[in-house]
């Protein structure tokens, strides 16, 4: 019933709203379609991102070596951090193949050649952060300003109403009352606006910084175990008397072989 009369309420209010009240109305409906639009597609992408992240986690922590999981072919699409740990495993893959220093029969890259894995790791990180944060202006916007645009065209309808009365000179309730309704009705529409997407947009953003810490807290740890497992950490001193031991050796060969 108390719909049925909400319903016949707001039909009353439309169909005595000005020409620029249903401008008004029309603008606003259509962003309501773009931010519901975002809400559905925004929230598949944050449920898939999650989900897929815990899976992510769960495979990777699981494995021995950092790159196990890069060499084995299996992808979790839709993860923020898988996305951040594929690009750095495939870069640092790529230096342990054209670049490699042999330490103790493996095979590791240089303090120098880690920099460029860490540059890759921050530049993903980033784009991941701005994928995530894609379309949230949409309902920021919505937000903000489907209350104001509503309240616009009510103000514009209260006005056209009292002018009308000015010109009738005639101030009777009801005279005023379907003007005052079809102005009002603008407002009533911004927050039906406004409201789905402020709950959305505080859901969204609450997901997306977890998602984002989760990320940041993953480039720390992942740096952790390339560098422990592929990184040449020897001291300096080492390393200059290994350099110079293979080179005497090389030196020794060469002048043994005239």
């Amino acid at each position: 019933m108390t719909a049925l009369l909400a319903s016949g309420a707001l039909q009353f209010a439309f169909e005595k709203s000005t020409i620029e009240g249903k401008i008004t109305i029309g603008v606003l409906m259509l962003v309501s379609l773009t931010s519901w639009s975002v809400i559905i597609s925004k929230a598949r992408q944050l449920r898939k991102a999650t989900k897929k992240t815990r899976e992510f986690f769960a495979a990777f922590r699981a494995a021995s070596d950092p790159l196990e999981l890069a060499r084995s072919g299996k992808t979790f699409d839709g993860a923020p951090v898988y996305e951040l740990y594929a690009a750095g495993a495939e870069e640092l893959d790529y230096l342990l193949t054209k670049n490699p220093i042999t330490v103790g029969g493996n095979k590791v890259i240089s303090q120098s050649s880690f920099d460029s894995v860490k540059v890759v790791l921050e530049r993903t990180s980033g784009a991941e952060a701005l994928s995530l944060e894609k379309g949230m202006i949409v309902l920021s916007t919505a937000v903000a300003g489907g209350p104001f645009i509503g309240l616009l065209g009510t103000v514009w309808g209260v006005m056209e109403t009292f002018s009308g009365i000015a010109r009738a000179a005639s101030a009777s309730l009801t005279a005023m009352a379907p003007g005052v309704a079809g102005a009002l009705i603008a407002t009533v529409i911004g927050l039906l606006v406004a409201i789905p997407a402020m709950f959305a947009y505080n859901f969204m953003v609450t997901t997306i910084r977890a998602l984002t810490q989760g990320m940041d807290n993953f480039t720390s740890e992942i740096v952790t175990n390339f560098e422990h497992r592929y990184v040449d950490n020897r001291p300096l001193a080492e390393e200059i008397a290994e350099a110079i031991e293979s080179r005497l050796t090389r030196i020794s060969e060469t002048v043994g072989s005239r």
